[in-house]
């Protein structure tokens, strides 16, 4: 039975993953048209322009909807756009250069598994033999999808370049995870602009060419809703779930991408896309029932986020800070109860 009080934010992270997994097959339908690298930029580049446009024409509020960056979260969001931004993507293309396209699809499938083990092994982040199964499963379901027999499948250089890819990726969504409180919005459309605009300057740099207006276009219209809305939509999972939990839903992305690519593209439906597209439902069925709760302790914390008045929010206001739900700094004194819940903003506790 799934416990909507902490998994409603699940479909977040799935309708994220939905997003972004209808990238795939239009990206396909672009790449005629342009190169691989400067498609990334504009992908990258509608993020960013995007969503800055959107908070131009949204205007400002009378009072603030998402916490600001502090100070602090600067060097997480810098890392996390150095990995996954211009890393990751370097990698991965280099990669490309050396490997066929079964290989790369197979590796890129250890993204969830490696997300998992980064929020496990470096931030500490509590994850159940549940969760643990679920990313399994959905890299069983991958591999299902993404394995050709007729392929040659030979271990290189590049494929180890491709499997740093999905580390940097891994590392990324952990260092954003640290960032979750502030407003996702401006934390998705920074990530865009930087990493759109290395990334475009790169594809220019390689190729010389630019794409016609038609074409870039669509390309940052797709990657507004792809890339931008969906970032958005999974730096609030994050928020809410933690790293883990946020890649496993997140990891369904390919499946909705190879089932979009059906009607988009015509390709046909295969034993091995219903094979893999039941195991995914399977891992997301795993994670979306899972119930976590134990006795536990809260430290003192003082932190701002968008919030409501509930169990864990009993603090003092001074006057001005709004009606419900509403953003201020604020003070978590020392607490010991037992509930379900997930690695939020508030349960990062030691197991």
């Amino acid at each position: 039975m799934i416990d909507l009080s902490v998994q409603r934010y699940a479909f977040l992270a799935l309708a994220a993953a939905a997003l972004f997994g209808a990238s795939t097959p239009l990206a396909k339908l672009l790449l005629g048209e342009i190169t691989p690298v400067v498609l990334a930029g504009l992908l990258y580049l509608g993020s960013g322009s995007g969503l800055a446009l959107l908070r131009l024409a949204s205007g400002a509020a009378p009072r603030p909807r998402e916490a600001p960056l502090a100070a602090r979260d600067w060097g997480w969001l810098a890392g996390a756009i150095l990995a996954g931004g211009i890393a990751a993507p370097v990698l991965l293309l280099w990669g490309l250069s050396g490997s066929g396209a079964a290989e790369t699809s197979l590796l890129l499938n250890f993204e969830s598994v490696m997300t998992t083990i980064v929020a496990t092994a470096i931030f500490r982040e509590a994850v159940g033999s549940r969760v643990w199964l679920a990313a399994l499963v959905m890299l069983a379901g991958g591999i299902v999808l993404a394995y050709d027999p007729g392929a040659a499948f030979i271990f290189s250089p590049q494929s180890l370049a491709i499997v740093g890819a999905c580390f940097c990726w891994a590392l990324d969504n952990n260092l954003t995870r640290k960032v979750a409180a502030a407003d996702p919005v401006v934390t998705a459309m920074t990530k865009g602009l930087v990493a759109g605009g290395f990334n475009f300057a790169l594809g220019l740099a390689l190729s010389g060419t630019l794409p016609a207006i038609a074409v870039a276009a669509t390309a940052l219209a797709v990657g507004f809703l792809a890339y931008g809305v969906s970032l958005v939509l999974f730096i609030y999972a994050l928020r809410h779930l933690g790293a883990a939990r946020t890649g496993a839903h997140f990891s369904t992305a390919p499946f909705i991408g190879a089932a979009l690519a059906v009607p988009l593209l015509g390709e046909p439906v295969t034993a091995s896309l219903l094979a893999a597209t039941a195991l995914m439902a399977i891992a997301t069925w795993l994670v979306l029932t899972e119930s976590h709760g134990h006795d536990h302790e809260h430290d003192h914390l003082v932190h701002n986020h968008r919030h409501v008045h509930d169990e864990h929010h009993q603090h003092a206001h001074h006057g001005g800070e709004g009606p419900e739900p509403h953003v201020h700094e604020h003070v978590h004194e020392p607490m010991r109860h037992a509930h379900p819940h997930a690695p939020d903003l508030h349960h990062r506790h030691g197991h």
